[in-house]
C-alpha cells in the first residue's frame, strides 16, 4: 500500500516559486493538520459513539451491582468477588476468536446488534432474580450468559471503527473512544452507587435499557465498504487462527498486547474494591462507587489531553513509563488507609492505563488489514478482555488466601517486573517512535505472514 499523505490539501502541491520566507514550517503543517475533533465529524462514528457510551455506562453500572450485592450476601468473602472475575472470564477466553472469525465473515453490524438482545435479556432477568433475593447461583448463571453476549459482539464492535472511520482520522478516534469508555467508567460507577443506596435490582434494570438504546443506534448505521474477503475464510479452523499467527508474526502487536495482558492480570485492584471500601476505609455505597470511578476518571483526563495534543513522537517508551506508574500507583493503593489518597491513586492508575490503551489500540488496529481486523481483535480480547476478569479471580483467590492487602501489592510489583522483561524481550517496543508512522502492511506481505 502506498504511503498516503497526512497533509491538508493547501500543502499537497505548493507552488515551486513560493518564496523560502513564507514556505509553512514542519510545524506550522503539523499544527494545521492536526484537529483534535476530526472522528467526531463523521455522522456514523457519532451516532455509534452515542449509543455505546450509553451502553457502557449501563454495563458499569451492572458491574458496580453484581459485586457489591455477591460480597454482602456471601459474607463479605473475597472468593466470591473472584469467582464473579471467572465466570465473566469463561466466554472471553472460549468464544473471543469464533467472535473474531463472525466479524470477519458476516455483518459486524448485525452481530452486534444480535448481542445486544442477549445482553437485554440477561440484565432484565438479573433485575428480577435479585428483587425476588433468588438464590446465588441464578444471578451467577445469567452474568455467565450477560458476559457471553458481550463476548461474541465485542470483536465486531470494535471492528467497525475503520468502516465508520477513513485511516487518517482513525487515531483521533480510537483516543476519543477511549475516552468515551473512560466517561462511562467514570459516570456508571458514581450512578451505580447512588442507584445501590435505593435498589440493586434497579442498577440491573437501568443495564437493559441503556442496551436497549444502543440497539436502537445501532439500526441507521450506514458503513463504508468493508475489503474482501480472502480465500482464508473457506478454511476452517486456519481462517480461525489466522488472528493468531498474524499476532505472532507482528512483533510490535505482540509487545503491546502482552505487556497489557500481565499489567491487568497483576495489577488490577477493581474487583477487591467492595472489600476495601467496606472493611478497610470503611466507607458506603456512595464512597464505593467514587472508587470505582476514580479510575475512569484520570483515564478521561489523560485522553482529552491525548486528543488534543499531536500523536506522541516516542510512543513505545511512553508506554513502558506508563505501566510502571501503573503499578507503582497500585501498590501505594493497597498500602493507603486513607480513604482520599487511595481515591487519588486509583485516578493516577487511570491516568497512566490511558495512556497504554491508545497506543495498544491505535497499534492494533492500524497494522491490521480490514480483512482481518474482527479476527486480530478477538485475539486482543482473549489478552486483555480475559486479563480483566482472571484478574478478578487471581486477586480473589490470593486475597482469599493471603489477605486484601498483601494481594493487591504483590500485584503492583509483578506488574513492575513485568515492564522490565516486555522492554527486554521486545526492543522495538522501546524504540518504537510516533503513532503516524504506524501503517497498515501491503496484503502481500499479509499473507505471507499468516501462512507462516
Amino acid at each position: 500500500m502506498a504511503e498516503q499523505n497526512t497533509h491538508p490539501p493547501a500543502y499537497e502541491n505548493p507552488d515551486a516559486n513560493r518564496p523560502a520566507s513564507t514556505m509553512p514550517t514542519e510545524a506550522q503543517i503539523e499544527h494545521v493538520d492536526h484537529d483534535p475533533y476530526a472522528a467526531w465529524r463523521h455522522r456514523g462514528y457519532s451516532y455509534f459513539s452515542a449509543g455505546w457510551f450509553i451502553a457502557a455506562i449501563g454495563a458499569q453500572m451492572q458491574s458496580v451491582a453484581v459485586g457489591w450485592e455477591v460480597y454482602h450476601r456471601a459474607g463479605h468473602s473475597t472468593l466470591a468477588l473472584g469467582l464473579v472475575g471467572g465466570l465473566q472470564a469463561i466466554p472471553v477466553m472460549l468464544l473471543a476468536l469464533p467472535a473474531g472469525h463472525l466479524a470477519d465473515k458476516y455483518s459486524r453490524k448485525a452481530i452486534v446488534m444480535l448481542t445486544l438482545v442477549g445482553i437485554i435479556l440477561c440484565s432484565s432477568g438479573m433485575a428480577v432474580v435479585s428483587y425476588l433475593q433468588q438464590p446465588l447461583w441464578m444471578t451467577f448463571l445469567l452474568l455467565f450468559g450477560s458476559s457471553t453476549a458481550r463476548a461474541l459482539g465485542r470483536p465486531s464492535r470494535q471492528a467497525l471503527l475503520p468502516q465508520l472511520l477513513p485511516l487518517r482520522d482513525f487515531a483521533n478516534g480510537i483516543t476519543w473512544n477511549s475516552s468515551i469508555f473512560q466517561i462511562a467508567c467514570m459516570v456508571g460507577p458514581a450512578l451505580g452507587g447512588l442507584v445501590l443506596m435505593k435498589s440493586v435490582p434497579l442498577a440491573y434494570l437501568l443495564d437493559g435499557i441503556c442496551s436497549l438504546v444502543f440497539f436502537i443506534f445501532c439500526i441507521g448505521l450506514k458503513l463504508q465498504p468493508r475489503a474482501a474477503a480472502g480465500a482464508a475464510h473457506s478454511r476452517g479452523w486456519q481462517s480461525l487462527l489466522g488472528g493468531l499467527r498474524f499476532v505472532w508474526n507482528t512483533r510490535i502487536i505482540l509487545a503491546t498486547i502482552t505487556l497489557d495482558l500481565f499489567a491487568v492480570l497483576l495489577g488490577g485492584a477493581v474487583y477487591l474494591l467492595p472489600s476495601f471500601a467496606t472493611d478497610i476505609l470503611h466507607v458506603g455505597e456512595v464512597g464505593f462507587g467514587w472508587l470505582r470511578a476514580a479510575p475512569a476518571v484520570g483515564a478521561l483526563l489523560m485522553a482529552v489531553a491525548l486528543a488534543h495534543l499531536p500523536p506522541m513522537k516516542k510512543a513505545g517508551r511512553a508506554m513502558l513509563l506508563a505501566v510502571v506508574g501503573f503499578g507503582a500507583a497500585t501498590i501505594v493503593f493497597g498500602l493507603s488507609r486513607s480513604f482520599w489518597l487511595s481515591l487519588a491513586m486509583l485516578f493516577l492508575t487511570g491516568v497512566f492505563d490511558n495512556i497504554s490503551v491508545v497506543v495498544r489500540h491505535t497499534l492494533v488496529q492500524v497494522l491490521t488489514p480490514d480483512e482481518m481486523r474482527g479476527r486480530v481483535s478477538a485475539v486482543n480480547n482473549v489478552f486483555i478482555g480475559a486479563s480483566n476478569e482472571l484478574g478478578g479471580l487471581e486477586s480473589g483467590l490470593t486475597a482469599a488466601a493471603f489477605g486484601t492487602v498483601p494481594a493487591v501489592v504483590a500485584g503492583g510489583i509483578g506488574t513492575i517486573i513485568t515492564v522490565a522483561l516486555c522492554a527486554w524481550r521486545w526492543p522495538q517496543l522501546r524504540k518504537f517512535g510516533s503513532l503516524r508512522d504506524a501503517k497498515p502492511p501491503q496484503t502481500a506481505a499479509v499473507a505471507t505472514a499468516s501462512a507462516q
